[in-house]
């Protein structure tokens, strides 16, 4: 079989300890070295060092959750070819698994340029890839604050969300507490809403007629609050961030284009997309 690589070597990532295989290959006779490494950043660092003196070009590691991350942005700052391999590409014989085995499996294949590298994003878009994840992470969460909170009215027969879109809206959010609060009177209740709403006072008066205890209260404050304490900072600061960062590969006429995220509407949390537009 072709020997692309000579000099390469082969980690085996975990999440305490990185087992590094270096092969190389001498008058017609391939060597191999192995040594284990800790994944803290001073032994990360002794890791590249030694990978330098072995005068490895080309270095292969499994894509083993997080834990390659830190192993890679170290890595990337000495003059090395990284690839990262899908762990499913990369499968040893089984019944042979042990660190030293994968680490020298993943060294063989490298060798013989058999890797398929799997894509990395340069920084900036990791950087926006996690911003995105979070705030989607953090309206799945407002999401299931809302149902728990649509949970608990229909525990105490409020039908809220019967004459109310939103029930977080102008007019929900007032009713959420004012039975928060402690008013149970239907009357009262239902002035409250907006003058906009299609319900008329009837309707709000039955849908709001319940039996609300303190219990309720409290859930309904405890959820409100997750809600307010999400939505209001964490948002905010994620569609700052996202507003200054701009990616490094700029379209063509970037002068007359500039990176803008896409938000998400209520409710949807499909994934998310980026565009550029005109200015």
């Amino acid at each position: 079989m072709e020997l692309l690589h000579p000099h390469c070597a082969g980690l085996d990532i975990h999440k305490e300890t990185v087992v590094a295989c270096v092969r190389h290959l001498r008058n017609g006779k391939v060597m191999t070295g192995i040594k284990t490494f800790k994944t803290t950043t001073e032994e990360l660092i002794a890791l590249s060092d030694w990978l330098t003196t072995e005068g490895c070009t080309h270095i292969v590691m499994e894509a083993t959750g997080v834990y390659w991350k830190p192993v890679w942005h170290i890595l990337s700052d000495g003059e090395f070819d990284l690839v990262l391999a899908n762990a499913g590409h990369v499968k040893n014989v089984p019944g042979r698994k042990t660190d030293v085995n994968d680490a020298a499996w993943l060294a063989e294949l490298m060798a013989h340029g058999l890797v398929k590298a799997s894509f990395v994003p340069d920084q900036p878009t990791q950087q926006m890839r996690d911003l995105l994840r979070t705030r989607k992470q953090f309206g799945r969460e407002r999401s299931s604050h809302i149902q728990r909170i649509q949970k608990t009215l229909e525990d105490a027969n409020i039908k809220l969300d019967l004459v109310v879109t939103d029930v977080l809206g102008l007019s929900g959010r007032r009713i959420l507490q004012a039975l928060i609060a402690g008013q149970t009177v239907p009357q009262a209740l239902a002035a409250l809403a907006d003058r906009r709403i299609h319900a008329t006072s009837a309707q709000l008066e039955a849908a709001l007629r319940g039996r609300v205890t303190d219990h309720h209260r409290f859930m309904l404050k405890l959820h409100l609050d997750q809600i307010d304490a999400q939505t209001r900072p964490s948002l905010a600061s994620i569609r700052r961030s996202t507003q200054r960062r701009t990616f490094s590969g700029r379209p063509r006429n970037a002068e007359r284009h500039s990176w803008r995220q896409l938000t998400l509407r209520r409710g949807d949390h499909r994934r998310d997309r980026c565009r550029y537009e005109p200015l």
